[in-house]
């Protein structure tokens, strides 16, 4: 398995996966990894839904939906759906300590509702360096909001959906995209 940083650099954005299954224990790899990340007050405000090849046409159905209900977003949503419809594996991941994202909540659940949001990233990022060092790929997905409702309603999960990852054998090896440099976005003080 390789260092850390190794994978850190390695991670890309996989867009095209292979139709070969991931196995349970890498799947259980993933999500342990997940769940070792940091999190406020110790919350481990997270919960995933894996959605493997024998549910993955009701999902499919439900971004359609979406897709359907916002055609403002079609092009960049049905490229979305296009990507998961090719990986083996989807999994949703929730904040169980979040509201519906359309409700006015205090400020102060607000604050806690930030810092949980950043402990899910957190384990979300475990998660796709934990893949990396496994050989697998993945895509974190934000464009699961088209059809938040009905996604929230089928995995019977009220709770605040807050983004996907698709995990799979990577079917491409793309090019280390560009970043902005250090003198870029941060300020020594």
């Amino acid at each position: 398995m390789m260092n850390v940083l190794e994978a850190i650099q390695n991670r890309r954005s996989i867009r095209r996966f292979t139709d070969t299954p991931v196995p349970r224990d890498m799947i259980e790899t993933v999500l342990e990894a997940a769940i070792a990340a940091p999190s406020g007050k110790n919350r481990q405000p997270w919960q995933f839904v894996v959605i493997t090849e024998q549910n993955k046409a009701e999902m499919l159905r439900l971004m359609d939906d979406g897709i359907a209900a916002n055609p403002e977003s079609a092009k960049w949503v049905q490229f979305t759906r296009d990507i998961m419809a090719q990986a083996p594996v989807n999994i949703f991941v929730f904040n169980p300590n979040g509201e519906y994202p359309w409700r006015s909540i205090p400020t102060k659940q607000r604050f806690q509702e930030l810092v949980d949001i950043q402990s899910v990233g957190a384990a979300i990022e475990n998660m796709i360096l934990a893949a990396e060092g496994l050989g697998l790929g993945t895509l974190w997905i934000c464009d699961v909001f088209e059809n938040y409702d009905g996604f929230s309603a089928w995995i019977g999960n009220q709770k605040q959906l807050i983004a996907a990852v698709s995990l799979g054998y990577p079917d491409e090896h793309p090019d280390k995209r560009g970043r902005k440099g250090l003198d870029k976005v941060v300020t020594w003080m």
